[in-house]
């Protein structure tokens, strides 16, 4: 059985904490945790705010539970502010990515540099990206100063490629995001909170004539990519429009863009791949 100390200091370490923030968080010194650290043992009383503290279980702490990585993670994000959440979660992605190339002398060449950012000023301007195209899977990532994402797709077949929705389905969910006015109407609409907005707003803002707005909403709607309300005022009803909580245009538009750049420089990847994408 692990020494409680030593599982203390683990989790303290792997949660992000310095033993003054964790006694601060439970009541106690410094100087008890370093205690308890170097081979003490806490008082029954504060053992359940130490597990609390550090998101893990009682029995975590006495060694009496083998988690699993996963279960860690999941653990950890659940404790932490959301914000610091997803940056933390990123840094995980972007350690996957690194990982799955198979290269360990990459991830001492980028993984700490690109998961902190924390490199020149001139160089965290640009868009950097990485892309593993293997045949037990896909993942990509992309790095900027203010545009961050992730993509995994693990194929468990390797025998068959991704089988996706018919071409035809296809092809009209792109002419939706091809057609000029309906693409502007889904930037602007995905640019303010997620609350209803008046199809005269709409036109103010984007220049499309008030009758078009409609049809664009209709199409819009039918898509799966807003949804429609009526509201009431003193003039009479009209119509108000909002994005769809599930943001699907969202990835979507992120990988568009993505596609679109002009200085596109994968800086890292692997493409060992022998059978089809699609």
């Amino acid at each position: 059985m692990s020494n409680i100390g030593e599982q203390i200091k683990k989790y303290r370490i792997e949660k992000g904490i310095t033993q003054e923030q964790l006694g601060n968080l439970i009541g106690v010194t410094t100087q008890a945790v370093s205690r308890w650290e170097r081979g003490g043992t806490p008082d029954a009383e504060v053992i359940p705010a130490i597990s609390d503290v550090l998101g893990v279980s009682t029995d975590a702490l006495f060694g009496r539970e083998q988690q699993s990585f996963a279960l860690s993670l999941a653990r950890q994000l659940s404790s932490m502010p959301q914000e610091k959440a997803f940056q933390y979660a990123f840094s995980i992605c972007w350690a996957i990515e690194i990982g799955l190339v198979g290269d360990v002398s990459a991830i001492d060449d980028f993984l700490n540099k690109y998961i902190d950012y924390s490199m020149p000023e001139e160089i965290k301007n640009n868009n950097y990206y990485a892309k593993i195209i293997f045949d037990s899977g896909i993942a990509n990532a992309r790095l900027a100063p203010d545009f961050k994402h992730f993509f995994l797709l693990s194929e468990t077949d390797s025998s068959s490629p991704v089988k996706l929705s018919d071409t035809e389905k296809l092809r009209k969910v792109f002419s939706v995001f091809a057609d000029k006015k309906l693409l502007s109407i889904i930037i602007y609409i995905y640019s303010k909170p997620n609350m209803p907005i008046a199809s005269s707003l709409i036109s103010k803002q984007t220049g499309i004539e008030l009758h078009e707005v409609d049809r664009c909403m209709e199409i819009l709607c039918k898509n799966n990519i807003t949804t429609h309300t009526v509201i009431a005022t003193a003039e009479g009803e009209i119509n108000a429009y909002a994005f769809r909580k599930e943001s699907f245009a969202v990835p979507l538009l992120c990988f568009a863009d993505e596609i679109a750049q002009d200085n596109l420089r994968p800086f890292f990847g692997g493409f060992e791949r022998k059978k089809p994408l699609l």
